[in-house]
């Protein structure tokens, strides 16, 4: 673990076995909903409600530093207790191979959704906690029941589900035919268009996700999205060799190119 006070923030860099710590995993499941998820790291801003929760786990962090690297607890301690208003970075030290999590969506009508795991994972699960937060009706730590009655909370679980990376996590939604029918059911006049006639249309969700749009985006916001992220995943911009590096650049550009082709037909 290396630890850096910087002027803006306090920057941890650490393994996966330190982030899954009782210690460390109380002190985020705390900060969920005041966490930013970057690309294999954290942003965790301070919560003055929650003062002593953080207090606690810089005495904790201190004890397990100090004692890592053999140096004294209390200056450190003093060291780190001045930057108490910084925002905590808490980033992966190396990149780790994808691990897949498989995230079951099921609509129970067009204001309620059910979002659940296959196995508890903490970071899946409070990013979703993070995202969606105020829609969130009740939940465990492998489910929860999100509230989408209106507009405004659709298109937020619809940013959500854009996201399918989360630290070295390779996220992978499922939902049957129904999903998109159920939930968007009271759009079919609008334009979202008509999401629920068959399963060409239910389809689509993917398509959009795959572009990072959301459903029923204009012509010109998917051409503008194809571009950016073609342009991003273009082989030519594989500079990591390992091989689940390649063949994820690969997927993600055939990906891009089948999403593009199949909505400019349905546009």
């Amino acid at each position: 673990m290396d630890i850096v006070l910087r002027n803006n923030l306090i920057l941890i860099t650490t393994g996966f076995d330190t982030l899954n710590t009782r210690w460390m995993v109380e002190f985020l499941n705390h900060h969920s909903r005041g966490m930013l998820f970057l690309p294999k790291a954290v942003l965790v801003f301070r919560n003055e409600t929650l003062k002593d929760i953080r207090d606690e786990f810089i005495y904790q962090l201190s004890d397990y530093h100090a004692t890592e690297n053999q140096f004294s607890r209390e200056f450190f301690l003093r060291s780190l207790m001045k930057y108490g208003n910084r925002p905590i970075k808490i980033e992966l030290d190396k990149l780790l191979e994808p691990e897949t999590v498989i995230v079951n969506l099921y609509a129970y009508n067009q204001n309620t959704v059910l979002i659940s795991l296959e196995k508890p994972n903490t970071w899946v699960i409070n990013y979703m906690r993070s995202q969606l937060e105020v829609y969130i009706e009740n939940g465990t730590d492998v489910s929860l029941v999100v509230d989408v009655s209106d507009y405004k909370a659709k298109a937020r679980l619809d940013r959500a589900l854009n996201k399918r990376h989360i630290l070295h996590y390779e996220i992978q939604y499922e939902y049957d035919n129904h999903f998109i029918s159920r939930l968007y059911a009271s759009f079919a006049n609008y334009s979202f268009g008509d999401l629920c006639k068959n399963k060409t249309e239910d389809e689509n969700l993917h398509f959009y996700t795959i572009l990072e749009c959301p459903i029923g985006a204009s012509q010109d916001d998917i051409k503008k999205n194809y571009k950016k992220l073609t342009k991003a995943y273009h082989p030519d911009k594989i500079f990591n060799e390992k091989p689940y590096m390649i063949k994820h650049y690969t997927q993600k550009f055939q990906l891009l190119q089948e999403a593009y082709s199949a909505l400019k037909i349905v546009l």
